[in-house]
Protein backbone atom coordinates (compact mmCIF):
# COMPACT_ATOMS: atom_id res chain seq x y z
CA UNK A 1 0.00 0.00 0.00
CA UNK A 2 1.27 3.46 -1.19
CA UNK A 3 1.40 6.25 1.49
CA UNK A 4 2.12 9.87 1.08
CA UNK A 5 4.22 12.68 2.77
CA UNK A 6 4.05 16.20 2.12
CA UNK A 7 7.25 18.04 2.39
CA UNK A 8 8.31 21.44 1.16
CA UNK A 9 10.91 21.96 -1.69
CA UNK A 10 13.63 22.63 0.85
CA UNK A 11 12.44 19.62 2.79
CA UNK A 12 13.07 17.29 -0.62
CA UNK A 13 16.60 19.04 -1.65
CA UNK A 14 17.68 18.11 1.93
CA UNK A 15 16.61 14.34 2.17
CA UNK A 16 17.97 14.03 -1.71
CA UNK A 17 21.30 15.71 -0.54
CA UNK A 18 21.49 13.68 2.96
CA UNK A 19 19.93 10.57 1.84
CA UNK A 20 17.56 10.77 5.03
CA UNK A 21 15.68 13.37 7.38
CA UNK A 22 13.98 13.57 10.17
CA UNK A 23 10.96 15.32 8.49
CA UNK A 24 9.12 18.69 8.55
CA UNK A 25 9.70 20.68 11.45
CA UNK A 26 6.02 18.95 12.36
CA UNK A 27 7.62 15.87 12.59
CA UNK A 28 10.63 16.65 14.61
CA UNK A 29 8.58 18.45 17.28
CA UNK A 30 6.21 15.27 16.75
CA UNK A 31 8.57 12.50 17.00
CA UNK A 32 7.21 10.57 14.23
CA UNK A 33 7.37 11.23 10.78
CA UNK A 34 3.46 12.28 9.17
CA UNK A 35 2.10 9.84 5.94
CA UNK A 36 -1.39 9.97 4.65
CA UNK A 37 -2.95 7.48 2.88
CA UNK A 38 -4.26 8.46 -1.36
CA UNK A 39 -7.09 9.09 0.68
CA UNK A 40 -6.40 11.35 3.26
CA UNK A 41 -3.52 13.39 1.65
CA UNK A 42 -5.73 15.74 0.16
CA UNK A 43 -7.59 16.94 3.26
CA UNK A 44 -4.13 16.83 4.67
CA UNK A 45 -3.01 19.40 2.14
CA UNK A 46 -5.87 21.50 2.51
CA UNK A 47 -5.47 21.39 6.47
CA UNK A 48 -1.71 21.97 6.90
CA UNK A 49 -0.44 23.24 3.76
CA UNK A 50 -3.10 25.86 2.71
CA UNK A 51 -1.87 28.38 0.22
CA UNK A 52 1.65 26.84 -0.25
CA UNK A 53 3.34 26.66 -3.41
CA UNK A 54 6.48 24.26 -4.37
CA UNK A 55 5.65 21.01 -2.40
CA UNK A 56 6.61 18.01 -3.45
CA UNK A 57 4.43 14.51 -2.56
CA UNK A 58 6.88 11.48 -1.96
CA UNK A 59 5.20 7.91 -2.49
CA UNK A 60 6.24 5.24 -0.07
CA UNK A 61 5.80 1.45 -0.02
CA UNK A 62 4.36 1.04 3.29
CA UNK A 63 4.98 -2.65 3.27
CA UNK A 64 9.10 -1.75 3.11
CA UNK A 65 9.14 0.12 6.62
CA UNK A 66 8.72 -3.00 9.24
CA UNK A 67 7.77 -2.47 12.64
CA UNK A 68 9.10 1.67 12.54
CA UNK A 69 5.48 2.11 10.53
CA UNK A 70 2.60 2.38 13.30
CA UNK A 71 -0.98 3.35 12.48
CA UNK A 72 -2.69 5.22 14.68
CA UNK A 73 -6.00 7.28 15.69
CA UNK A 74 -5.44 11.09 14.38
CA UNK A 75 -7.98 13.92 12.79
CA UNK A 76 -11.42 12.66 12.77
CA UNK A 77 -10.93 9.53 14.80
CA UNK A 78 -9.00 7.98 11.03
CA UNK A 79 -5.93 5.84 11.51
CA UNK A 80 -2.75 7.65 9.62
CA UNK A 81 0.91 5.91 9.52
CA UNK A 82 3.38 7.25 11.65
CA UNK A 83 7.04 6.83 10.94
CA UNK A 84 8.90 6.36 13.71
CA UNK A 85 12.41 6.78 12.32
CA UNK A 86 14.31 8.71 10.07
CA UNK A 87 12.91 8.74 6.41
CA UNK A 88 15.27 7.65 3.96
CA UNK A 89 15.70 8.51 0.60
CA UNK A 90 15.80 4.89 -1.07
CA UNK A 91 11.85 4.53 0.85
CA UNK A 92 11.09 6.92 -1.61
CA UNK A 93 9.27 5.04 -4.75
CA UNK A 94 8.30 8.57 -6.37
CA UNK A 95 8.26 12.05 -6.21
CA UNK A 96 5.88 14.26 -7.74
CA UNK A 97 5.40 17.81 -7.72
CA UNK A 98 2.06 19.07 -5.97
CA UNK A 99 1.23 22.49 -7.75
CA UNK A 100 -1.54 25.32 -6.08
CA UNK A 101 -3.91 25.81 -8.84
CA UNK A 102 -6.63 28.15 -8.14
CA UNK A 103 -5.91 28.14 -4.56
CA UNK A 104 -5.92 23.95 -4.32
CA UNK A 105 -3.21 21.63 -4.38
CA UNK A 106 -3.56 19.26 -7.72
CA UNK A 107 -2.44 15.57 -7.10
CA UNK A 108 -1.36 12.92 -9.51
CA UNK A 109 -3.92 10.97 -10.70
CA UNK A 110 -1.87 8.00 -10.66
CA UNK A 111 -1.11 7.99 -6.80
CA UNK A 112 -4.95 8.69 -5.94
CA UNK A 113 -6.62 6.33 -7.82
CA UNK A 114 -4.01 3.65 -8.39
Amino acid sequence: MLILKIFRAPEWAALRDKGESQGAPVDVADGYIHFSTPEQAQDTAAKHFAGEEGLVLLAVEADTLGDALKWEVSRGGALFPHLYRNIRLSDVTASYPLPLVNGAHVFPQEVLAP
